[in-house]
């Protein structure tokens, strides 16, 4: 009876062991709701806005220089990415030289050098180069409009060129992603020998390099469905030991629509959502999820039209429009999920500047600035103003424009609003607001991330910045503003761009060429079960560093 019974329960042991092992060993899926309508491009510059740089840039892609995304207290700063050290040449300030993070590998194995820094950059400026991709073009070469070149010194030494001496040039690398030109060598050489237009061969080998992506990030992209899904798995031998995932894989599920974004969350469908629908947040957090939300460096503007018979040419009606609306009432509305804003920088960013003019609520101001540019109750000022659904750093595009369009009523404003497709919205950007695609709009809602100099101000300003170059949509020009621009860019050392950036910030509030909103503070509900999640103050998070319970 003994033997009976100690053989049952070595039985049950055995058998207990065996459940267990597959549960023990069980992998750890992370479930992501974007609020992107599509999967962000992977094969090294993401679309999709600034999402697609967090959710397939950064979890798979090393920039020469990265953002530092581990504090939720402080900015985010660049530090080393796949570059250890730069400086520039002070004899010719156009030339920059990266020293390079020895024995990185690629995800196919294949080893990072300089050559590779080389055919990255030629992937997006070197329209003779074989691997040039324009797809990938007009999401890189806008946000690094300076940079012209790469030459390889040595192995792990690179100079850049850019065509004038520009400080900002380190910020800007953040945006350039390095793939493997080994993986991608491969892809084309599986090429059909059928398909002879040089071309068309790229661009296959391209599509083939997008199903199965090759960078030196954390993560390794695994499965690609259009639309549908994307899923990354962990790389274990990640060359930064701190940011070697502890989540065996990711899964990025494209879900625009605010309230079925909250309902796969509820439904346990994801475990994280972007950009939760702000009354469904007390039935969130009630089901023990967790929300996250800090300041960030981002703005949810109206960007306006300085075209001929664009109301927006007489400055007296852009700060009428600035004055016109109750941000404190649309926070509410939001459920606190956004920050007031003054400008593109806070008071006490070392950009402020303190202008002359003052962002607020100001309903007798702006009524009277609108009467002394000729409008009133007979006669109404008609703007019509390009929007989205949904998209990457959009927040809640469609109550946020209909708040909008009821408060500037009081202001004589008729506001009319053209919703469109987000990223073809985006994409159209740099086309500018003579383009088709703007649809005859005088104005244009896409929020921006302003970590980055350039980003927050300069191509919103700048004559270099007209369209197609970069996002001067509006053709703001003033020979004032290009002579600021250039003070700051020429600026090598800390304490004088910063002055020069706060002059320039301080003259853009004054003149005033967006409707400023509201700051984004990049809401989400998180399960309880995802740990470590740092909520940094940058319009980035780093999943690497999460672990799941």
């Amino acid at each position: 009876m003994r033997k009976t019974t100690r053989r049952a329960l070595l039985t049950a042991g055995a058998l207990l062991v065996g459940l267990m092992g597959p549960a023990l060993a069980q992998e750890k899926v992370l479930r992501i709701g974007m609020t992107a309508a599509d999967i962000p491009r992977t094969s090294g510059q993401p679309d999709q806005g600034f999402e697609g740089n967090r959710f397939t840039g950064i979890p798979m892609y090393d920039g020469l220089v990265n953002w530092d995304l581990s504090s939720a207290d402080k900015p985010s700063v660049i530090i080393p990415g796949l570059a250890t050290e730069w400086r520039v040449d002070e004899a010719d300030k156009t030339k920059w030289r990266f020293t390079l993070r020895q024995g990185v590998k690629f995800h196919d194995g294949s080893p990072f050098n300089a050559a590779a820094v080389v055919w990255n950059v030629q992937k997006v400026l070197d329209q003779s180069a074989p691997h040039y991709d324009p797809a990938q073009v007009g999401l890189t070469a806008s946000r690094m409009p300076t940079l012209r070149s790469a030459r390889a010194v040595s192995e792990y030494e690179v100079e850049l060129t850019t065509s004038e001496p520009d400080s900002f040039l380190p910020i800007n690398l953040t945006n350039l992603f390095m793939a493997s030109p080994a993986h991608w060598a491969a892809k084309l050489a599986a090429v059909p020998a059928g398909v002879t237009d040089a071309r068309q061969r790229s661009n296959q080998a391209w599509a083939a390099f997008a199903a199965e992506p090759s960078g030196t990030g954390p993560f390794r992209g695994v499965r690609l469905v259009p639309r549908e899904r994307f899923e990354m798995v962990a790389n274990r031998d990640y060359w930064d030991p701190a940011r070697r995932p502890k989540i065996d894989r990711v899964v990025l599920l494209p879900i625009p629509e605010a309230n079925t974004r909250t309902a796969a969350l509820l439904g346990n469908q994801v475990d994280w959502i972007e950009a939760p629908a702000p009354d469904a947040l007390p039935q969130i957090t009630g089901r023990g999820f967790r929300t996250y939300q800090n300041a960030q460096p981002h703005v949810w503007p109206w960007q306006f039209s300085f075209l001929e018979n664009s109301p927006w040419t007489d400055r007296r009606v852009r700060h009428a429009a600035n004055l016109c609306v109750n941000r404190e009432e649309l926070k509410t509305l939001l459920a606190g999920q956004m920050e007031i804003p003054k400008g593109t920088y806070p008071p006490g960013h070392p950009w402020w500047g303190n202008p002359s003019f003052d962002i607020r609520y100001d309903l007798a101001e702006a009524q009277r600035l609108m009467r002394e540019a000729g409008y009133g109750p007979n006669r109404r000022a008609v703007v019509k103003v390009l929007t989205s659904a949904s998209g990457s750093g959009q927040m809640q595009p469609l109550p946020m424009n209909e708040f909008l369009q009821e408060a500037l009523r009081a202001c004589h404003f008729d506001v009319q609003l053209e919703v469109g497709e987000w990223n073809a919205i985006f994409n159209g950007w740099r086309e500018g607001a003579k383009a088709p695609g703007a649809r005859g709009a005088n104005a244009t809602n896409i929020s921006f991330a302003a970590m980055d100099p350039f980003f927050g101000m300069v191509r919103f300003v700048a004559t270099s910045a007209l369209p197609p170059a970069s996002n001067n949509w509006g053709y703001f020009t003033s020979p004032e503003f290009d002579g600021l621009v250039q003070t700051a860019r020429t600026s090598f050392e800390a304490a004088q761009r910063d002055a020069a950036l706060a002059q320039l910030h301080k003259r853009i509030v004054e003149e005033a060429p967006f409707l400023w909103v509201a700051h984004d503070v990049g809401p989400r509900a998180i399960s309880p079960r995802v740990t470590g999640v740092v909520q940094p103050r940058s319009w980035f998070i780093d999943i690497a560093t999460m672990a799941m319970n």
